[in-house]
């Protein structure tokens, strides 16, 4: 049976990896703050500059994934505000309600799922990258000004934006790509390393912060987000490809990226901003727990729908 396959295939692996994360943290307590420099500040820049650096960039594709990006992120905005307005979210809850749905774990869970069902195809990883790298900057743009929103000091919101080494990766990578200049090949070497080892250290990273994880009290507003994560999401995405006019394995990219669970640093940014962190780590934990299912049925729906 198909699906079976996709999940032994393809989900297994990657939460194996997760699980090896988790009972490595259990037994030896990792510093999680240092790990999650590692993934923001060696690791994604790294993937991101030398995959974008190395492929075939058509500027048609960028615009493309950029739109979808850009369209899946306001209606999801959207689905949440409605959603905060029907069961009354006070503003925190509101913030934290549509940050969990709108920040999903594009890295270390999305580029893991892409490099499996794709067996490393240059465009469909492209895809993926840039969908990681509009990601980061939403997450450290919208993401802290709205949380500063809260606490009412808009001052720093835009300080972390441009500390971060994403945004410049992004730009390296596409200039290099568009100017067609070759890197050193000590240089090129170097970063492919740090490419190729993001995947294993970044689930890793995810076993680690999900264990420490705990379930508390209402459960509804978490399974609400999950559902918007997991199942809207993947709706929205589809309406959109509908509209764009993209290849199959850019549509079958696309529609998949869209379904990966809530991102680790939707529950960072709320524990640092002590804004509703129960609520932001339940999110992840559930959506993670649940993405397992959902994500193989994703997989198997974009071989059906994208031909």
């Amino acid at each position: 049976m198909e699906i079976l396959s996709i999940f032994f295939n393809i989900l297994l692996p990657i939460l194996i990896l997760i699980g090896f994360g988790s009972l490595l943290h259990l037994k030896f307590q990792f510093n999680l703050n240092t790990l999650a420099k590692i993934n923001i500040y060696y690791l994604v820049p790294g993937l991101i500059l030398i995959r974008l650096y190395e492929t075939d960039l058509n500027w048609e594709l960028f615009l493309k994934v950029l739109l979808f990006f850009i369209g899946l992120s306001v209606l999801l905005y959207f689905v949440s505000m409605i959603i905060s307005r029907v069961f009354r979210f006070h503003n925190g809850l509101s913030t934290a309600f549509s940050h969990s749905a709108l920040f999903y774990n594009s890295g270390n869970y999305g580029i893991s799922v892409n490099d499996l069902v794709f067996r490393q195809d240059p465009i469909a990883m492209a895809v993926q990258v840039l969908i990681l790298t509009f990601q980061n900057l939403l997450v450290y743009s919208y993401g802290i000004i709205t949380l500063q929103k809260i606490n009412k000091d808009m001052l720093k919101a835009s300080i972390p934006y441009f500390k971060m080494p994403v945004l410049y990766a992004m730009f390296i990578g596409l200039g290099l790509n568009a100017f067609n200049i070759t890197l050193p090949q000590f240089l090129y070497i170097s970063g492919s390393y740090i490419a190729d080892s993001l995947i294993a250290i970044a689930l890793l990273t995810l076993g680690a912060q999900v264990v420490q994880l705990n379930f508390t009290k209402n459960m509804f507003t978490v399974y609400l987000n999950v559902c918007v994560r997991l199942l809207i999401s993947p709706i929205l995405a589809f309406i959109i490809i509908s509209f764009l006019e993209v290849d199959t394995i850019t549509a079958q990219a696309l529609f998949i990226a869209s379904a990966v669970p809530s991102s680790v640093n939707s529950a960072i940014l709320a524990q640092e901003y002590e804004n509703e962190p129960a609520f932001a780590a339940q999110a992840v934990l559930l959506s993670t727990i649940f993405s397992a299912i959902t994500v193989t049925f994703v997989i198997y729906l974009s071989r059906i729908i994208f031909v």
